[in-house]
């Protein structure tokens, strides 16, 4: 027996206890000092953040693979999941926003325009996803569970943030509809009847071009069970699905609005920019009212960030509770400039296009927005470019082999 052979086969551990005990201790007094520093409010979303990066890890939710595979080996699992995510998403998302308030408090959906900002932002963004490694939920719960190339992703997702944050006055002056939601524009079950309708037709399109490709549907593979699996992982693809749907209606119900991730990445590094001497608070981005008082808080009081700190952490423990939490340090050259370029890539177009595959995507259509149904389509197509990219930088595209007859 080779010594591959050996290895492949050796027992993995049950769990990383030092990652694991530094992630628990991290989330234990995050939440404490939030608690305390801005409130009981902040810290609770601090722990939905840990909760989400948790998910991530267990369900393996990526956005970035589920396409890839669909895009290059009609596999259509990942999107089977995101359409059941989206369809329980719409129904618990669209009676609340509608009537404006939950449990009492008012609410609102992440509801922006649709225009030339979002086709040019989101196509950026179709085609960094891919060569990047990651969308904005992934970079973070993959930089979490220890992958090294994903901090190079996300640093140059900072810096792509903060460039399209001085470029949108231009983009925002370009052609764009007034902001839409469909369940103001058509009535609230006229509404949910056809995003149902269309979440369907493209779970079926899925089915119909797996079975072509390959015959079947194909089985998922992951990572071998553990004996306690909703502790250790790895989770059910459509159990990860209806987790992140119901931890996204908690951050509605304790921030107001649905989850978002790429605005903290934006004022990250507008922050780190001002303390070497760049005056961005002086830019047309940093000077609305909501913008100039995120510059000038502290990280700690803004919703986005704590909850992206919580991911990352959350991440660390699903990785550590799998035995999987194993960094590695060494990065082949062209696959860190694929990182660096799709960084910037995934930055500068969330920002143009109001928000990433969370806050323009999943949560742009549970709030009923038309950008979010442009960013779907045009991300899609810079999926496809990006996917034929990857090779160029020796990335991988996943392919299933075919089975003998």
């Amino acid at each position: 027996m080779s010594n591959t052979a050996t290895l492949s086969q050796a027992p993995r551990a049950d769990i990383n206890p030092k990652p694991l005990g530094v992630a628990v201790l991290l989330i234990v007094l995050g939440a404490l000092y939030l608690a305390q520093a801005v409130g009981a409010r902040q810290a609770a979303l601090f722990v939905v953040g840990s909760l989400l990066g948790l998910t991530l890890y267990h369900a393996a939710f990526g956005f970035t693979s589920a396409w890839r595979v669909f895009i290059a080996d009609g596999r259509g699992a990942g999107l089977r999941a995101q359409m059941l995510m989206l369809a329980v998403g719409v129904v618990l998302f669209f009676p609340v926003l509608a009537s404006g308030t939950l449990f009492g408090s008012p609410v609102t959906g992440l509801v922006q325009p649709a225009g030339t900002s979002v086709i040019v932002g989101a196509f950026l963004f179709g085609i960094g996803m891919q060569l990047g490694g990651g969308c904005a939920s992934g970079t973070l719960y993959t930089v979490g569970g220890g992958s090294t190339r994903m901090i190079v992703t996300l640093l140059f997702f900072i810096v792509g943030s903060l460039i399209g944050t001085a470029h949108m006055p231009f983009w925002t002056s370009m052609p764009q509809l007034k902001p839409i939601a469909a369940y103001n524009a058509l009535g609230l079950a006229p509404a949910l009847i056809l995003n149902l309708a269309v979440f369907a037709l493209i779970a079926w399109i899925t089915v119909v071009v797996e079975k072509r490709r390959h015959g079947r549907l194909v089985a998922s593979h992951t990572q071998p069970a553990h004996r306690s699996p909703w502790l250790h992982g790895p989770w059910p693809l459509l159990a990860g699905a209806l987790a992140l749907v119901v931890l996204n209606f908690a951050t509605l119900a304790l921030s107001g609005r649905p989850w978002g991730v790429t605005s903290a990445f934006a004022l990250w590094g507008a922050k780190a920019a001002s303390t070497i001497g760049i005056d961005t608070a002086s830019w047309a981005y940093w000077s609305t009212k909501a913008n100039a008082a995120a510059l000038a808080a502290p990280v700690s009081q803004d919703v986005t960030s704590v909850m992206d700190i919580g991911i990352v952490l959350g991440a660390m423990a699903a990785a550590a509770l799998a035995g999987r939490y194993a960094p590695v340090w060494r990065l082949p050259l062209r696959s860190i400039v694929a990182a660096v370029v799709g960084g910037l890539l995934l930055g500068y177009g969330a920002r143009l296009a109001y928000g990433c595959n969370i806050g323009a995507y999943f949560s742009g259509i549970l709030s009923g927005s038309l950008h979010g149904w442009l960013w779907l389509a045009v991300a899609f197509v810079g999926n496809i470019v990006g996917t034929r990219l990857r090779p160029l930088f020796g990335l991988e595209v996943e392919r299933v082999k075919p089975t003998a007859c």
